[in-house]
This record gives structure tokens, C-alpha cells and sequence, in this order.
């Protein structure tokens, strides 16, 4: 019997059921995350660029998502894992939601899922294809368990599996996420190649091969969600703007519009609370 702690919260129509994860796992990801939906509301939500991988392992109806690759058109996914976006998506659900939210490190995700993340980048996909037919006999598992604690014990087993056989992250791939996430993306890319003993290039392409973006692009994400969270807790933009290493507000704005889709404006008037729902968690942390 697992008897972890589970925190159970009301999101006003949202329930949230949350736990650690084994302490094995803590470095790949911070927290599981299951949820449902009181009354089955047809939903729209923007989704917007963060640190993490998402996977989702839906126990209810399809979801259709829309991702920032404009080469990819809107589909229905059951369980998927979404890589790394440089741009806003969305994802519109008839309602009914009910699954657990995983928000992965990328590294960790290129270790758990056991692919390049390059291959997501941008992009999502059935985590069938990804980790093959394992993932039908967990749903049905998860779905018929009872509590949370015993679904969340599932998920260790299952992930725990995935953990002794996945790939590793080179050590230099794995210092310049660490140097890039101390520092909220603003470590120059020059700087960073001359701390892990790499080329520019080489550390681009090995980079983004494992963590799905480039160093460049990734220390732009990262300023850009820092920015959204000082912005959500009441900060002014151009203090925000100082503090994330942006040149001034124009730049802030600039960088918003371009990465949500909307300004900052548009973002503290409702995009912020959207987006912490579509999340359901808050980004997992270095």
C-alpha cells in the first residue's frame, strides 16, 4: 500500500491531486499532478513556452492540440508528451478532463522517454509511439486504481523502469542546463561553450539534441517564463524588464508578444490564470 502524502485542492471546477514522486526520480521531475474536472466544460487554452517537457496521461476524452510548428496541423492526442516550444499553442477539449500531468525536466525527458528531443521540439506526440504498448496497460491500470496514492505508486514503478534503461545526457549538455537555469537564461552562449570545453557548434547541435532547443533559444525561454512569473506575482514591466535581462520594456514586450502571442497587457488581464490552468502545475525547476 503506497501511503504517501497527497494534496487534494479545488481550482474553482478543478480538483488537483498532487504527490512527489519517488526520490529517485526528483532530479527528472518534481511533482505528479492528477486532475479532473468537476463538470465537463468544452475548453480553449493557450499554452505558452516554459522550462519543461509536459506528458500527459489522459484518462478521459481526446484532446486536440495545436503546436507552435506551423508546419503541423491541430490533432486529437489520448496520452502524449509535448517537447520544448519556442511559441505560444493551445489545445480546445469538450470537457470531461481527468488524467495526471508529469512536468519533466528536459533532460529528464530525454532520459524517461528514451528519444532525441530534438525529435519533439516544437512538436508532440502519442506516448504509444514513443514508449510503445506499455502505455495502454498503464492507463487501464491508473484508470482502474483506486486513489491517488496507489496511481501515483503506478506511475514510480512505471517510470522507475524507464529510468534504468534511458539514455544520459553528456556532462557538458548537463552544465550548461545547469548554468543556463542559475542564471535565468542569461549566460551567453560564448561563455557557456568556453565553460563545458566545447565548440559553439558542437554544443548547439549536442544541446539541442538532448534537451530540444539550442542553448540561444532555450536562455530566451527560460528569460521570457521568468518574466511571465514576476509579471504574475505584481511585478511593473520595467522592473521586470531590468530583472530579466532584457534591454528595456519595448524589449519585454516585444519578446511577449512574440513567444505568447499576446502583450503583457493581454497577459495580466486573463493569460496568466489560463495558463496556470492549462499547466496545472507550476513549471518544475532545474
Amino acid at each position: 500500500m503506497d501511503d504517501r502524502p497527497v494534496e487534494i485542492a479545488d481550482r474553482g471546477g478543478w480538483w488537483l491531486a498532487r504527490a512527489r514522486p519517488h526520490p529517485a526520480l526528483r532530479p527528472f521531475l518534481r511533482t505528479y499532478d492528477g486532475y479532473w474536472e468537476e463538470e465537463a466544460v468544452p475548453t480553449r487554452m493557450r499554452t505558452l513556452p516554459t522550462r519543461s517537457t509536459v506528458v500527459i496521461i489522459n484518462l478521459g476524452p481526446p484532446l486536440r492540440l495545436a503546436v507552435p510548428d506551423p508546419g503541423v496541423r491541430d490533432r486529437d492526442y489520448g496520452s502524449f508528451a509535448a517537447g520544448m516550444h519556442d511559441g505560444h499553442g493551445s489545445y480546445t477539449h469538450p470537457g470531461g478532463q481527468r488524467g495526471v500531468q508529469l512536468d519533466l525536466t528536459p533532460l529528464g525527458a530525454y532520459t524517461l522517454l528514451g528519444v532525441p528531443m530534438a525529435r519533439l521540439t516544437n512538436a508532440a506526440a502519442e506516448l504509444t509511439d514513443l514508449l510503445g504498448p506499455d502505455v495502454h496497460r498503464l492507463v487501464e491500470r491508473l484508470a482502474a486504481t483506486p486513489g491517488w496514492a496507489g496511481r501515483f505508486g503506478l506511475l514510480d514503478a512505471f517510470l522507475l523502469r524507464r529510468l534504468d534503461r534511458g539514455p544520459r545526457p553528456d556532462p557538458e549538455v548537463r552544465r550548461a542546463w545547469d548554468l543556463l537555469t542559475g542564471t535565468g537564461g542569461r549566460v551567453p552562449v560564448a561563455r557557456l561553450a568556453d565553460e563545458v570545453g566545447w565548440s559553439r557548434k558542437h554544443l548547439a547541435h549536442r544541446f539541442r539534441e538532448q534537451a530540444g532547443l539550442p542553448p540561444k533559444v532555450m536562455g530566451r525561454v527560460l528569460r521570457f517564463e521568468r518574466a511571465v512569473g514576476l509579471l504574475r506575482d505584481g511585478g511593473g514591466l520595467a522592473g521586470t524588464a531590468l530583472a530579466c535581462g532584457y534591454y528595456d520594456q519595448a524589449h519585454l514586450n516585444r519578446e511577449v508578444r512574440a513567444l505568447s502571442g499576446c502583450t503583457p497587457t493581454e497577459l495580466l488581464a486573463g493569460q496568466l490564470e489560463q495558463q496556470r490552468v492549462t499547466t496545472l502545475a507550476e513549471a518544475a525547476g532545474g
